[in-house]
C-alpha cells in the first residue's frame, strides 16, 4: 500500500524528526554517490529530498512518483521536475539512466517485482541503482508514526535475494537512522551522535533503514547453437582437401 504523497511531503519537510531523517540518510548516499557530473539521475518513489545535491551538476534530474501515491511539484522555487507515472510503465527511454535511486517504491509496491524489472530496463550500462528500504532489525519498521513503518521491511539477505532473481548484482550496502524515531528534544538533540555511534556499532545496533547499491546483471547467450559455434573455433584454419569434380 503506498503512502499518500501529502503525507510525505509533511514529514520530510514539515515535522523536525522528517529533517533529521533527510540529513542522515542524504550523507549517507553521499558515501554511495558523491558526485553525478553530467549523468542522468532519477528518483522513484519518493526519493527527491535526496535528489537536490545532484541538481546542480548532473545533466538531467528526474523525480517519478508512482501514480497510487500521488505527485507534488518539485523543487519548490524552481522549474518542476517531477512527474507522474505508472508503478511498471516509466516514462523514460531505455537503458539511459546513469543513477537510480529508489525510496518507499518498493516496498509498498504491490507489485515489487514488475516495479524492478523497471528499474532494470531503464538503467544504463556502467550504471547503478540504490535501493532504501526499511529494516526489519531496526526500530523505525516498527512504527506507523514515521514512512518506515509502513510497507514491507526487508534484511539484507532478503532484498539482495529478490535483487538477484531479477537480474542485479549487489555491490554494497549500509545502514542508516540509528537515532531513535523519536521527536522528543533529547533525541533530536543527540541525533548527531546516535548516527556516528551507530556507524561504528553496526555490527550490533541496527539501522532503521537499509541501503543497497547494485548494477545491472547482463548475463551471456548461451544454447547449444553457440557451444557447436566456439568449441573449435581455430577449426577454420586447419587445411582442407580440395573437393572432387563431379
Amino acid at each position: 500500500m503506498h503512502l499518500d504523497v501529502q503525507d510525505l511531503r509533511n514529514f520530510y519537510y514539515r515535522s523536525t524528526l522528517g529533517r533529521a531523517v533527510q540529513k542522515a540518510v542524504r550523507a549517507q548516499v553521499a558515501e554511495f554517490w558523491p558526485e553525478a557530473q553530467g549523468q542522468t539521475v532519477v528518483g522513484y518513489g519518493f526519493a527527491v529530498p535526496f535528489l537536490r545535491p545532484y541538481l546542480a551538476d548532473a545533466r538531467r534530474v528526474i523525480g517519478l512518483m508512482p501514480a497510487p501515491q500521488g505527485v507534488i511539484g518539485w523543487p519548490q522555487g524552481m522549474p518542476n521536475i517531477s512527474v507522474l507515472c505508472e508503478e511498471t510503465f516509466w516514462p523514460l527511454e531505455t537503458g539511459h539512466v546513469d543513477k537510480l535511486l529508489v525510496v518507499h517504491g518498493l516496498e509498498t509496491s504491490d507489485q515489487p517485482g514488475a516495479v524492478l524489472e523497471e528499474c532494470w530496463r531503464v538503467l544504463g550500462p556502467g550504471g547503478s541503482v540504490l535501493f532504501i528500504v526499511p529494516n526489519r532489525a531496526g526500530l523505525w519498521s516498527r512504527t506507523d508514526r514515521t514512512p518506515f513503518g509502513f510497507g514491507r521491511p526487508y534484511s539484507q539477505t532478503q532484498l539482495e535475494s529478490q535483487l538477484k532473481t531479477h537480474n542485479f548484482l549487489p555491490e554494497r550496502h549500509a545502514t542508516a537512522l540509528y537515532q531513535p524515531p523519536s521527536e522528543r528534544p533529547f533525541w533530536r538533540k543527540t541525533a548527531g551522535m546516535w548516527e556516528r555511534m551507530g556507524a561504528k556499532l553496526s555490527v550490533v545496533a541496527a539501522g532503521g533503514v537499509l541501503m543497497v547499491e547494485a548494477t545491472k546483471r547482463v548475463q551471456a547467450p548461451s544454447g547449444p547453437g553457440l557451444r557447436d559455434k566456439v568449441r573449435k573455433p581455430l577449426s577454420v584454419l586447419r587445411p582442407h582437401p580440395e573437393a572432387k569434380p563431379v
